[in-house]
């Protein structure tokens, strides 16, 4: 009984101690990447955005992706955009500065359906959907769902389709014990991953590398925080649980659009994600050399795109390009 209750004392210690630290992480964290915009509440949480260009021209709305958080477009592309557009980068619930409330608004219809009383909270009807990585996969939910409201779909490395497995780098994230994973968030999840920060930005950024401001002007020192490993452990079971009645809807699609990958994505497969996509009106296009961040490493070929495909115009139909 001794031993037992001297590991047990051991063990407690151990996860104040790893308590502890996740507090300070989070601290720094938030202060590193404080909140750039306002919030609206909705139905289930709220959504935090930012917001740039005359809001009487076209209105653009960027969805990030696992674990990201609208950093990711505020690092080039909305500037990029507003000059010409309305552009609103928004984090999806729960990331970011966003709230959810529960465990199921992880599904693909509940945040289309969260981000979607956010628009029309703003009166947006015609809505330009950019979406990346699992961004694209709740984008495409929003056009299924709301196709009156979602003028077109300018997707990039988007998910699609039900993957055979979690990616290596988000296994970590695959717990479906909501009791477990918040133990897990705010015990050991946040120092594990600062040590394990380089590989992970290697792994999603392969083959380009990642750009040192990354954790700051791309807002990855967010990640840093216990609500971030919840909430991508709930993206992770939710949208696997609801993908497969999404794919199966596919042939409804009625909102236009195309799809732009980098051709060596290392995290989901242009030929597996894109190509099928093709059957249901959304044309697909890859540029060689490029990975799965290429919202954040090539902006420029994103801009282009994006503007191309908001002009009605053809996708250059899977043509692989050499960048820059």
């Amino acid at each position: 009984m001794t031993t037992f209750l001297v590991v047990l004392f051991l063990f407690a210690a151990f996860l104040i101690g790893m308590n502890l630290w996740t507090r300070k992480l989070t601290r720094e964290g938030q202060e590193r990447v404080p909140q750039l915009g306002d919030v609206i509440p909705v139905r289930g949480g709220s959504i935090h955005y930012v917001e740039k260009g005359d809001p009487s021209n076209q209105t653009i709305i960027m969805i990030h992706g696992l674990t990201g958080q609208l950093q990711h477009f505020t690092y080039a592309l909305v500037d990029m955009l507003a000059d010409d557009y309305h552009v609103i980068a928004v984090d999806r619930p729960g990331c970011g500065y966003s709230t959810r409330d529960t465990a199921d608004l992880g599904r693909l219809p509940e945040q289309a359906r969260m981000i979607q009383e956010f628009l029309d909270t703003k009166d947006i009807t015609d809505a330009i959907l950019v979406g990346h990585s699992l961004g694209g996969a709740v984008a495409l939910a929003m056009a299924l769902d709301y196709p009156e409201k979602t003028k077109t779909l300018a997707l990039l490395a988007p998910l699609t389709h039900k993957l055979s497995g979690t990616p290596q780098v988000f296994r970590p994230l695959e717990i479906r014990t909501e009791w477990l994973r918040n133990l897990i968030g705010k015990t050991i999840a946040v120092p594990l991953a600062a040590k394990t920060a380089p590989h992970t930005l290697g792994a999603v950024f392969d083959p380009e590398p990642a750009p040192p401001d990354f954790l700051d002007r791309a807002g990855g020192a967010l990640g840093l925080r216990p609500s971030a490993f919840v909430t991508g452990s709930q993206d992770v079971v939710g949208v696997d649980a609801s993908i497969e009645a999404q794919m199966a809807r596919y042939g409804d699609l009625s909102v236009p659009g195309g799809i732009l990958f980098g051709a060596q994505d290392a995290i989901l497969s242009p030929a597996a994600q894109g190509d099928p996509m093709t059957l249901f009106g959304l044309q697909h296009e890859e540029v060689k050399g490029l990975g799965h961040m290429l919202l954040i490493t090539a902006p420029d070929t994103c801009a282009e795109f994006i503007r191309r495909i908001a002009g009605g115009e053809s996708s250059k139909s899977k043509a692989v390009n050499e960048t820059g």
